[in-house]
């Protein structure tokens, strides 16, 4: 695709679709997701985004803990676990096709089911799928934070990805992950131009309780209002922030015992979806409806301006200074040891590149030392 800004484009029209999704019930958020897409794109988006755990909703709503009713807790557990999708499956064709015909990369939360033989577990996860209707890729949240940790398991460095489109190079984190100074570094040093950023909400510290609603003239306590600007200008990116959206009105019947009990807090999914340009400016502000579509057009031009004061990855970056070192290999619970050395691949590449060292060289070097040892 070569040096490009925007893929070539002179513009991007992107989407932030701000909505609530039918609580628990993977099926019918699917459909509604299938629909506000194509909506999105019958409208000349080409890049359309959601808000954090959209399907089937965001679980930490409810603050399970030891004094939980034990039946309440199953229920919910396992249907969290039945309402979550598997990458790929029949779940993400169905969206990639809602995508293909809409002409738009579409970026989704989801609860994320293990894809590993004998694992139930469930991560908070941004779905990546192609206008074409593929999936390029998914992204686990690193560190669920506070409750949600009952819900979700942590993700590793295997999928910290900036993926090149004709569009941009698209990028997205996952809630507080945006206030990791590494993590926001790795998405900048990647180039990319699109950050989507994904939320369950817009809060406040509460008196009552943890987290409040906070819907004041921009949302502006809430500290992801301030941090998107931040990363756009830092970035030198537009980024696309969007926030979860729940009322009553959402949740089934079978839900309502949940819904109207001691353990449920979602006053504070009251949207605050937004976005933002490289300069930090709002080109959709703060919306606080249900089911709305903020719409944007974005300019190269707009990124080119900002890099030509603050360049992050040209000539305001100082990597003789310091740099940042990431992980690119997954952990495993199997790893396959070198017959030779009796050390993962991994390991072998990572000394290898630390010390200038030739893979061969080192195999006959660690032979050497196992060979003086013995």
């Amino acid at each position: 695709m070569g040096k490009t800004i925007l893929g070539g484009r002179e513009k991007v029209k992107v989407a932030v679709v701000q909505a609530s999704p039918v609580f628990m019930d993977k099926h019918k958020t699917i459909t509604k997701a299938c629909e506000l897409v194509a909506e999105a794109g019958r409208n000349g988006a080409e890049l359309v985004t959601f808000s954090e755990s959209f399907i089937p909703a965001y679980p930490a709503y409810y603050t399970v803990g030891y004094e939980t009713p034990p039946h309440e807790w199953t229920d919910f557990m396992i249907a969290l676990q039945d309402n979550s999708i598997v990458i790929p499956s029949e779940d993400t064709q169905i969206l990639g096709e809602a995508a293909k015909k809409a002409g738009a990369y579409v970026v989704i939360g989801c609860n994320e089911l293990d894809d590993r033989a004998g694992s139930q577990t469930v991560f908070n996860t941004l779905l990546f799928i192609d206008k074409n209707g593929s999936v390029m890729g998914r992204h686990r949240k690193l560190m669920p934070t506070y409750t949600e940790r009952i819900y979700w398991g942590m993700g590793d460095a295997s999928d910290i990805n900036v993926f090149e489109t004709d569009i941009g190079r698209i990028g997205g984190l996952i809630c507080w992950e945006n206030h990791m100074p590494l993590m926001r570094a790795a998405m900048i040093n990647r180039g990319e131009e699109f950050h989507i950023a994904v939320w369950p909400g817009n809060w406040k510290r509460g008196e009552d309780k943890l987290l409040d609603a906070d819907t004041s003239p921009g949302g502006a306590m809430c500290n992801l209002q301030s941090l998107i600007k931040v990363h756009a200008f830092e970035a030198g990116a537009f980024v696309l922030s969007g926030c979860g959206y729940m009322d009553d009105d959402d949740f089934p019947e079978k839900w309502h015992g949940i819904r109207d009990g001691d353990h449920m807090n979602y006053d504070w999914a009251s949207g605050g979806s937004s976005i933002v340009n490289p300069g930090g400016r709002y080109l959709a502000e703060p919306n606080f409806e249900k089911d709305a579509i903020l719409y944007a057009e974005c300019h190269a031009n707009q990124i080119k301006a900002v890099k030509a004061v603050f360049d992050s990855l040209g000539h305001y970056s100082r990597w003789d200074v310091a740099q940042l070192a990431l992980r690119k290999n997954s952990w495993e619970p199997e790893i396959e040891l070198n017959s030779n050395t009796e050390l993962p691949k991994y390991e072998l590449e990572r000394i290898s590149e630390k010390y200038e060292i030739e893979i061969e060289n080192l195999h006959s070097l660690i032979d050497d030392l196992n060979n003086i040892k013995n």
